[in-house]
């Protein structure tokens, strides 16, 4: 429709792969809501989308626009600061802002109807592309969505549903956006008639005694309960209940619940602050609005106690703060120690919860209700008011770094809504990453070089692999003599032992003896997993999965052997060599279920447990006092990898893991098992020298150089079509080659093309390109501008795809 000249018009972002906005008619009788960070219910072609309100314009002479449907909610569900900071975002990591809108808010609040197309019974013969969609329609079973047909197609569909709509072919009808989760709630009864004497109870009740007594339960109870309350925990009747309301006396109700999984978590009561840590909390307190600390405590040094006291100061002042955790493994941890603090102002929002539970969190921070909010990557966006302090826990983790649009870094975003809301951010590491480490003089430095409860640093001893003799019958496990003694000595304790070997499922690959054929992922370059339970051959990027072959599908050879190890290997291996210990393995087949982190994690304090043995995720956060020995399985499997981090990534992971032995007044000792011993990485968790790895992997990273001296964008061009695609990459590269050359002589360098690493994932060819410069900004302008004028970059949904990762944390 054509509005008048100067009506009210609403600019919307949609989560979209699009960087326009889209301009909708505001009708007069929404005028009054109108606002921007509101959600808003919009007509998209043949149906209907959630959008958010970017900003109020008028129209245009001769435009022409639809007006919005309705707002959702009755206030702005993105608040100014999130606004500031979802526009910035959009800029620098060069994503559509409707993409970042939706990484922001729980996937409960974003909806859209779907257009649903039906086969009609005896529908007539169609030609060409129609033809190629009634197929397609036939082996879905004559009924599927259009953006199932769009994605089996490879194309859109829209023209090709409405011809065959037309021509008898097919039906199609819309199925209604969902605007958001339900609500919870609980039945609730409420005292209307005051009886303040004891000579109108006795009026009222007469000889109903026990229905007086549960008047005056309420009453003490503020006037309302909960009806559940009342029943479960106080032990009155149904009936009495409704014999109170039938009595005239109260009334039911309706009260919304926060659906909360972590309400029955036991609140830790923290311990009192050492003068240590109350000399690193003094530093924290006196940081000025905005300011970023690098809090740098050893492992077992008592982090974060120091963050819960400075977070305690915040909301005695009226203020809210964020805890960012980087594993789900370690958010029931970290909540019972938070609400031993905080109680129930705090809430929990991670992507392992249901969509209900984080709708739930997320309103009750935004009213207010709930004051601290602990979770992993995506609570940076919590909508705290009055946001006052920031904590990035282990802020050197890579899975603060996000792996789709928006490819954002939650530590950087953390440290830029700080600046925009005027809250302070602390960085906690005892092995900080060398992007921060190389600013600690231009923030504030922490240091915390003790520990609390332990007599000091457990003993490490590293065992040399090409020389150490291995236990008899370990097969492929590296299992040395060494460790197997330690092993045992700690069991006979009845002490406990952590094993990490950052490699999951059973064997690494798959080979043909004779041909040395080794099994392949069909969509991925990469080999197949070995998986003993159940019996697999899996592909650990995309889920393939196919049985295990009896024959080598190359030359029919019976006999195949497994090459590498993993902790499926591993338990078998301890299952045989420590009969009587009881296992537990934790990575990521056996922690798919909702709790199951939470269940080994209690297993093991509860001290059910004698050994412990996993992935990366056993490696950091854990504190258990009987933990006596740490041992490190391999500690090369990322050491070589064809990455610029692959020794910084290994001196982390190698000494995290070893930060969890001696936590106890007993101490403890970790041994490490490698084939390189005189690696400076091992060397320097060897000696627990964090800083002497530093400054030898600064060195290294000057010549070439790579973050924290120059600021990356690694740009991926990835198709189904190999010589594409390579094509493309070599087209892009001369094209930034030429701008650079031109415009900015001297300011950058274009590294590559190649292949990437992984050459293929998920059917897809990858190569890649990387742009360093010095200058962090011009480089933020170059990807910009390339987003929007490179060959292929701008043309979503063609054969070739572009993306651009700045800061990227891996270049594999």
């Amino acid at each position: 429709m054509a509005p008048r000249v100067g009506a009210a018009v609403c600019e919307v972002a949609l989560p979209l792969p699009s960087d326009r906005l889209y301009r909708y008619l505001l009708p007069e009788d929404l005028s009054d809501r109108a606002a921007p960070g509101m959600r808003v219910l919009v007509p998209v072609r043949t149906g209907e989308m959630v959008g958010v309100v970017m900003r109020l314009d008028r129209a245009d002479e001769g435009e022409s626009l639809r007006p919005l449907l309705l707002f959702p909610d009755p206030e702005p569900v993105v608040p100014g600061d999130l606004m500031q900071l979802a526009e910035w975002m959009a800029g620098y990591y060069v994503t559509p802002i409707g993409l970042v809108l939706r990484a922001m808010l729980p996937s409960g609040l974003w909806g859209r109807s779907r257009l649903v197309a039906h086969l009609v019974e005896g529908a007539p013969a169609l030609s060409g592309s129609a033809g190629e969609l009634l197929s397609a329609l036939r082996r879905m079973g004559g009924r599927a969505t259009a953006a199932r047909l769009s994605r089996e197609l490879d194309r859109p569909v829209w023209d090709l549903l409405r011809r065959a709509e037309q021509a008898g072919a097919l039906s199609l009808e819309v199925s209604p956006a969902r605007l958001g989760i339900a609500p919870k709630t609980e039945k609730t009864v409420r005292l209307i008639r005051y009886l303040p004497s004891l000579l109108e109870r006795e009026q009222v009740f007469g000889r109903a005694l026990r229905q007086r007594e549960l008047y005056e339960t309420i009453d003490a109870l503020g006037g309302e309960a909960t009806v559940s309350h009342l029943v479960r925990q106080l032990g009155f009747s149904s009936a009495l209940v409704r014999g109170l309301v039938r009595r005239g006396v109260a009334v039911y109700g309706e009260r919304r619940v926060v659906r909360d999984p972590f309400a029955g978590v036991p609140e830790a009561a923290p311990p009192e602050p050492t003068a240590q840590q109350r000399e690193a909390l003094a530093k924290l307190i006196g940081m000025p609005p905005g300011g970023a600390a690098l809090l740098f405590g050893v492992t077992g040094s008592g982090k974060t106690l120091v963050y819960l006291e400075a977070l305690r100061r915040e909301l005695e002042e009226g203020r809210g703060a964020i805890v960012l955790v980087p594993e789900i493994a370690l958010t029931a941890q970290t909540v019972a120690r938070v609400r031993g603090v905080f109680g129930d102002t705090v809430a929990v929002l991670h992507s392992g919860l249901s969509e209900a539970e984080r709708v739930d969190a997320w309103y009750a921070v935004a009213s207010g209700r709930r004051k601290v909010v602990v979770g992993a990557r995506s609570a940076v966006f919590a909508p705290v008011a009055k946001l006052g302090a920031l904590v990035v826990d282990e802020e050197h983790d890579p899975s603060y770094k996000n792996g789709e649009a928006p490819r954002y870094h939650a530590r950087d975003v953390a440290l830029r809504r700080a600046r925009l809301a005027g809250a302070r951010v602390i960085l906690g590491s005892a092995t900080p990453s060398l992007e921060v480490w190389a600013v600690r003089d231009k923030i504030t430095l922490v240091r915390l070089p003790q520990r609390v409860q332990a007599p000091g640093l457990p003993q490490v001893k590293i065992v040399d692999l090409r020389i150490a003799p291995l236990a008899v019958g370990s097969g492929g496990v590296p299992w040395s003599l060494e460790l197997d003694r330690s092993v045992e000595e700690r069991l006979r304790s009845g002490e406990q032992v952590i094993l990490l070997l950052n490699r999951r499922g059973f064997a690494n690959f798959l080979q043909c003896l004779k041909c040395g054929d080794v099994a392949q992922c069909p969509s991925c370059s990469i080999a197949l997993t070995v998986h003993r339970t159940p019996a697999a051959l899996k592909c650990h990027y995309c889920g393939h999965q196919e049985a295990l072959p009896e024959r080598c599908r190359i030359c029919g050879g019976e006999t195949q052997r497994t090459r590498g190890v993993g902790t499926q290997a591993l338990e078998r291996w301890l299952a045989e060599r420590f009969s009587g210990a009881r296992l537990a393995r934790m990575d990521a087949d056996t922690t798919t279920g909702k709790w199951s982190h939470g269940r080994i994690l209690e297993r093991v304090a509860r001290g059910e447990v004698d050994l412990l043995f996993g992935t990366q995720m056993i490696a950091k956060g854990l504190d258990f006092p009987n933990v006596t020995l740490v041992g490190v399985i391999d500690a090369d499997t990322s050491l070589h990898l064809p990455d610029f981090r692959a020794a910084e990534r290994t001196f982390q992971l190698v000494a995290q893991v070893a930060g969890r032995a001696g936590r106890g007044p007993k101490g403890g000792e970790v041994l490490i098992q490698t084939r390189h011993p005189h690696h400076y990485a091992i060397e320097a968790v060897a000696a627990h020298d964090f800083e002497a790895f530093a400054q030898r992997e600064l060195e290294v990273r000057r010549t070439p150089p790579y973050p924290p001296h120059v600021a990356l964008a690694n740009v991926v061009v990835s198709g189904l079509d190999e010589r594409r695609v390579g094509e493309a990459a070599v087209e892009l590269a001369g094209w930034f080659r030429r701008l650079i050359a031109v415009r900015a002589p001297g300011q950058g360098e274009v590294v590559g093309p190649a292949p990437a690493p992984l050459a293929r994932i998920k059917q897809r060819w990858r190569w890649h390109l990387l742009l360093r410069s010095a200058d962090r900004e011009w480089l933020g302008r170059v990807v910009g501008y390339a987003a929007r004028r490179a060959p292929y970059a701008s043309r979503r949904g063609g054969p070739v795809r572009v993306i651009f990762d700045r800061d990227p944390v891996s270049l594999l």
